[in-house]
């Protein structure tokens, strides 16, 4: 990975002094996060009204607890299933790789459902949804987080774009 220094000091140079306390206050979230590289995100955020941080603390915490969360140890032993499976001879392993790949599955699907704004198989309803950032005290900010779906995948805190799910 280049240097990014030279682009962030790029990037901070076009703003005035007020613009810069949003990039600065984004930068330092990132990075309590881990993110090593967030200058595209902070640009998409503070340039394109994108809520990219929002953005990756969702997606983060659904590989974090629904989907990696099945590699803890004690995760199969509170499935009756799992144990009767694990009894007749399965490989653990392989249960768990199971487990996450089903979890990825429905959380995908979830978000794309979440992304359509409402259900496409229904006409004649005028009901929908958007997930939203929402600020202190949780109130809303107006700017909606679409397209989580397409982002899942890159998302994966291995690095690896979800390719053990399916091994």
């Amino acid at each position: 990975m280049s240097d990014p220094q030279p682009a962030w000091q790029e990037f901070l140079s076009g703003l005035d002094v007020p613009g810069k306390a949003a990039p600065e206050s984004l930068l330092a979230q990132f990075s309590v996060l881990g993110v090593t590289d967030p200058i595209e995100l902070i640009k998409s955020e503070v340039l394109e009204n994108v809520p990219q941080l929002a953005r990756f603390v969702l997606l983060r915490s659904l590989w974090q607890g629904a989907i990696d969360g099945w590699s803890e140890p004690a995760s199969l032993d509170q499935l009756p299933a799992a144990q009767r499976l694990l009894v007749a001879g399965a490989d653990r392993d392989d249960l768990v790789r199971l487990a996450r790949a089903v979890a990825y599955e429905v959380v995908c699907a979830t978000l794309d459902e979440l992304d359509a704004g409402g259900d496409v198989n229904v006409s004649g309803v005028e009901a929908g949804w958007v997930v939203m950032e929402s600020g202190e005290e949780v109130s809303a900010t107006g700017r909606a987080l679409s397209g989580l779906h397409e982002d899942l995948l890159t998302m994966d805190p291995s690095g690896r774009d979800g390719a053990d799910l399916w091994q």
